[in-house]
């Protein structure tokens, strides 16, 4: 049976991921470490946590002993590293807490994974690390391209270059000791349980309140949207095809202008819902620093040497996601609360 540690598996691609493998094998076990930040919730996971094949460990990926033990007692076979501190504007805020989180985090699990599976002669067999990445490293596109893997990095956030240098770090893992590793890079991630911070489940819990719609600048910045599910697909594909030392670009192929997705998530909320959801709610609001223009990302390899594919066009896929998070209001309710709305107020509100 393979083991797989899949760190931040609380938060929102993990908690995905984790129902999809859980779903798809029956002969796997996923040992789920996870902080419990604001961002982790275990709700997320309420449906399964009595399953014998799945165990959380609540802990901090920068935790050397806690990482080393659960190394020796479950024989970890997989690394899936979700963990990170994600979100651009508290990166802004306070970048040392990215470093910390992304990149040191990430060094003590390669340490962990090189320590319990390096022989004398090279690594164990059916082993590998895969770091979850993103497409912000590569920076900013021009009207057209796309990014490429051999795109070089021009991370312009504190979030983006943290997710960078772990990146490079986990590189440097394989060109220096031949780790069996993976990195994948995807485009924005929209679907359940994501915590409403992010763009499209923010806009649904405003709408629902009646509450201002806040958008950087004048909403034209391009984003490739990547329904969830699509997403964990491929990471398991890599995982078990993809080739050692390679980077795998994951993208929808759903560029989007942020203003687009906003209307239409009231548009269907109006139709819906409440009639009185309407574009009055829109508050445009000062750019974002640093606010990188376009993304776009070209997944050709993974399309070509693995035959993965986005199976869900953006139209399905934001239908689907809204009426989840109208089906679980509670759960919105219940994530949204405490620090989160302090952190809402002064991030939008100039409170």
């Amino acid at each position: 049976m393979k083991t797989y540690l899949v760190t931040g598996g609380a938060g929102f691609i993990g908690s995905n991921f984790v129902h999809y493998m859980l779903e798809k094998y029956n002969d796997i076990r996923i040992v789920n470490l996870d902080k419990l930040t604001y961002a982790g919730n275990l709700e997320n996971l309420k449906e399964i946590e009595d399953n014998p094949n799945y165990t959380f460990v609540q802990g901090d990926i920068c935790d050397k002993e806690l990482v080393e033990k659960l190394f020796k007692e479950y024989d970890i076979t997989y690394v899936v590293n979700f963990a990170a501190e994600s979100h651009v504007d508290r990166s802004i805020k306070d970048p040392e807490v990215f470093v910390k989180t992304n990149v040191l985090g990430t060094v003590n699990l390669l340490n962990s994974a090189k320590n319990a599976w390096e022989l004398e002669r090279g690594f164990k067999k059916d082993v590998k690390f895969l770091q979850v990445s993103t497409d912000e490293v590569y920076g900013s596109l021009g009207a057209t391209g796309y990014f490429v893997e051999t795109t070089p990095i021009d991370s312009h956030s504190p979030y983006a270059s943290s997710k960078a240098a772990s990146d490079l770090m986990v590189k440097a893992y394989f060109d220096t000791f031949k780790m069996p590793m993976n990195i994948t890079r995807c485009s924005n991630n929209y679907g359940a349980y994501q915590f409403p911070e992010k763009l499209i489940p923010l806009l649904i819990n405003n709408c629902l309140h009646l509450t201002d719609l806040p958008v950087y600048g004048d909403g034209l910045n391009i984003r490739d949207w990547l329904y969830v599910v699509d997403h964990c697909k491929a990471i398991d594909m890599v995982l078990r095809g993809g080739r050692f030392g390679e980077v795998y670009n994951i993208g929808g192929h759903n560029e989007k202008t942020n203003i687009l997705i906003v209307t239409s998530i009231i548009s269907y909320l109006n139709e819906n819902v409440d009639k009185e959801i309407t574009q009055k709610l829109i508050k445009h609001v000062e750019d974002r620093l640093g606010h990188d223009r376009r993304y776009g990302i070209d997944p050709s390899k993974i399309k070509d040497e693995l035959g993965w594919y986005p199976e869900t066009t953006f139209e399905v896929g934001i239908k689907k996601t809204i009426q989840w998070y109208l089906d679980n209001r509670d759960w919105m309710e219940n994530v949204t609360s405490g620090e989160y709305q302090k952190y809402y107020k002064k991030m939008y509100k100039g409170v």
